[in-house]
């Protein structure tokens, strides 16, 4: 491998990601036999073959699928070293890609969009996801920053607290609950719940809250839409717990209810995270300093685009 180029990985991921030789070499104003030669070089260096055909289109065989991952990740470190020093130079802008829990998406926009009118130059990429999702997303370089809830202490990243998240259980307002003033959990237990997918934060809140009170909540339906779960609330079919930030015009408008339940609402965090050992280029380290300062401001009073920041209330926290 230590003759590989910069230009075969070009060549040999841009085909991956195109499914097709022809059209890699379009993109890159080559000709497919160039492709072809150029991929022949690479499967002799690694001693693999990387495609197989399946009718006319190449696909990857485990040992491409080992290397594609590698090979993304040497042209992201090449592309960020170039930001770098296009930043040093006084450049501006950069391009930032982050990867959002899915409750984090109704909140984030309103942070990046103040950010935004402070570096109008900047180019952002957001991608959504579930928690495994997005750490795994974190941890090979798919993203620079990601926005999630308590990261697992296994993983290499620092983590910086910079939002409260409350969480609740809701109920349509014609729920038979709804009128009381105060519930005990036991009360809530026998509801059908309607919950997110094996892997999200908020199944694993759910999941712990009622183990640590010794009980099983009913599960009647199990989605990877909180939009999803919001509607059914909405149409009578059961309770949720959610972010009291996913359902915040809902409740503003009358077609949800908070329910008064003891024990809640449960208070948590999220995080602005990044992968250790990996240096911050000048639009991550500004970004990430941009939230922390008004990351919660921005969730307090999402209108107020140009609120001045006030003094962040939760101090930087390293993950060990």
């Amino acid at each position: 491998m230590r003759h590989v180029t910069i230009r075969q990985l070009h060549i040999f991921v841009e085909a991956t990601r195109l499914g097709s030789f022809a059209l890699a070499a379009e993109r890159l104003h080559i000709t497919p036999a160039a492709v072809s030669f150029q991929i022949k070089q690479l499967e002799s260096m690694t001693g693999f073959a990387l495609f197989e055909r399946v009718g006319k289109k190449p696909v990857l065989t485990t040992p491409g699928s080992t290397l594609l991952g590698y090979a993304e990740i040497m042209l992201r470190a090449l592309q960020d070293a170039n930001q770098a020093l296009r930043a040093l130079n006084g450049l501006g802008g950069g391009k930032v890609t982050i990867g959002l829990i899915s409750t984090a998406k109704y909140i984030v926009p309103h942070m990046l969009a103040r950010f935004q009118v402070a570096f109008p130059g900047t180019q952002i990429t957001l991608r959504d996801g579930n928690r495994q999702e997005i750490f795994a997303a974190l941890m090979s370089g798919a993203v620079d920053l990601a926005i999630t809830g308590t990261p697992p202490a296994e993983l290499a990243i620092a983590a910086h607290p910079f939002i409260v998240n409350p969480s609740v259980i809701v109920a349509a307002p014609t729920h038979k609950l709804a009128a009381y003033a105060v519930l005990p959990l036991t009360s809530v237990v026998g509801e059908p719940f309607i919950v997110r997918e094996a892997g999200s934060g908020t199944r694993q809140l759910m999941e712990d809250f009622f183990r640590s009170a010794g009980l099983t909540p009913r599960i009647s339906m199990t989605t990877s839409s909180n939009e999803t779960i919001k509607q059914a609330v909405m149409a009578g079919m059961g309770l949720a717990i959610l972010s009291r930030h996913t359902v915040a015009l809902e409740l503003r408008l009358g077609l949800l209810k908070e329910l008064p339940v003891e024990g809640l609402p449960l208070i948590r965090n999220w995080f602005v995270v990044h992968r250790q050992g990996m240096p911050l280029l000048p639009i991550h380290q500004q970004l990430m300093r941009f939230l922390l300062d008004c990351g919660q401001p921005a969730v307090d009073a999402p209108d107020a685009s140009n609120a001045p920041p006030r003094t962040r209330a939760l101090r930087r926290r390293r993950s060990p």
